[in-house]
């Protein structure tokens, strides 16, 4: 609380003789003092004290890199454009371009996003982290040059990079896919360089990560995962699943995202329907702990491109394109209220997760855009955990 609350809420009340002398003075007493502990509260909250909760952003680098189509003539669009864009995205989608533009891969770039994230209450980015090589060994330079890690490599080196803390979600999937104990053991030990950075995020005083294809490792990989920590002089790890863990023994559950509808064809739904579809999902136990996880948006039709010009190629799903700057605010807050009532089911910790920083191609981005150049949705976090 500030100072000068305090002095507020402990300055003596100084009262006229005559009115200590009418009976009345025990509720008037009762009744300035309701008043003047309003008033200081008030006045509290008004210079921004922070709410018990820690939001972060998931990150997705799909925007460094350059284009496999850039270099051919008949495709301008991606003369340069960065790895993930598609002709759908840059053509029928430009108000979804950063105020920055297409690419996020320079250090004055990155640097800009620390500090709009900080300035507007995002403690932690999760950088989307890719195994290389799919189902084999590992090939630590192979991982090293990938141009998914560019923004992650770019946050280490920031000079502004104390601002803002940073985890791992592992994106074992489609491509980059961790096979095996050894391997798992192996990605283990590659990733204690940045768990043991100070701005990384820990839970349980052991640093967090995300797993998010919950299905694609086993009981005995977690805990190798837990003894290969362990040796490298770590109290072991809290692993979090996304999705339907229950028959894992995740540390913790949480989603990368949810959209219902995902390839059951071409419609256009209401966000508050995607909003409901999250809240059923809000469920933990005292042994397997919920992280909420908040979707700004979801609309994937920049990569339901059949024509393979881009990325491309994503079946047709349900999208949902009218959400708000409101309605994401009341989303954001019920994550809250839904922690204060079930303080058993989620973390000490009171993470939430937004979906995503800079999901551009799904529609779930938090950036300033050419549609969005203050980052009203940004501003909303904020405005909540203010």
């Amino acid at each position: 609380m500030k100072k000068y609350a305090v002095d507020c809420l402990l300055k003596p009340v100084t009262l006229k003789k005559s009115t200590m002398k009418t009976s009345l003075f025990p509720m008037i007493a009762l009744l300035i003092g309701i008043f003047i502990f309003a008033g200081c509260y008030s006045e509290v909250n008004a210079q921004g004290n922070k709410i018990d909760v820690k939001v972060g952003a998931y990150y997705f680098d799909g925007w460094a890199g350059q284009h496999r189509l850039s270099g051919d003539p008949n495709e301008p669009w991606a003369k340069n454009a960065p790895t993930n864009s598609s002709r759908r995205l840059v053509e029928e989608f430009p108000e979804r371009e950063p105020v920055w533009g297409w690419r996020d891969d320079s250090q004055e770039i990155m640097e800009r996003q620390i500090d709009l994230a900080a300035d507007n209450g995002i403690e932690f980015f999760l950088f989307c982290w890719y195994w290389k090589d799919n189902n084999g060994p590992i090939n630590p330079s192979a991982i090293e040059n990938l141009s998914l890690h560019t923004s992650m490599n770019l946050y280490l080196k920031a000079k502004n990079k104390n601002r803002i803390k940073f985890a791992l979600l592992i994106a074992n999937h489609q491509g980059f896919e961790i096979k095996g104990k050894d391997n798992w053991g192996k990605a283990t030990e590659y990733w204690v360089q940045y768990f043991k950075d100070p701005q990384y995020v820990t839970v349980d005083g052991k640093p967090l990560v995300v797993i998010f294809n919950s299905q694609g490792i086993d009981n005995y990989e977690l805990a190798h995962m837990q003894e290969v920590s362990k040796k490298q002089s770590l109290p072991g790890l809290s692993i979090a699943g996304c999705g339907k863990v229950a028959d894992k023994n995740f540390n913790y559950k949480t989603h990368y995202n949810m959209n219902p509808g995902y390839v059951a064809g071409h419609e256009a739904h209401k966000y508050a329907e995607l909003i409901d579809a999250h809240k059923k999902q809000w469920i933990g136990t005292e042994k397997q702990p919920y992280i909420p996880e908040v979707t700004v948006g979801w609309d994937k039709r920049p990569w339901e491109d059949k024509s393979g010009n881009g990325k491309g190629g994503a079946k047709e799903g349900w999208y949902f394109p009218n959400r708000t700057p409101k309605e994401f605010r009341g989303f954001l807050s019920d994550a809250i209220t839904w922690m204060d009532e079930h303080p058993t089911q989620t973390l000490k910790e009171r993470l939430v997760l937004i979906y995503a920083w800079n999901e551009l191609g799904e529609g779930g981005y938090l950036v300033p855009t050419k549609g969005d150049p203050d980052g009203e949705y940004l501003k909303v976090i904020r405005r909540v955990v203010y």
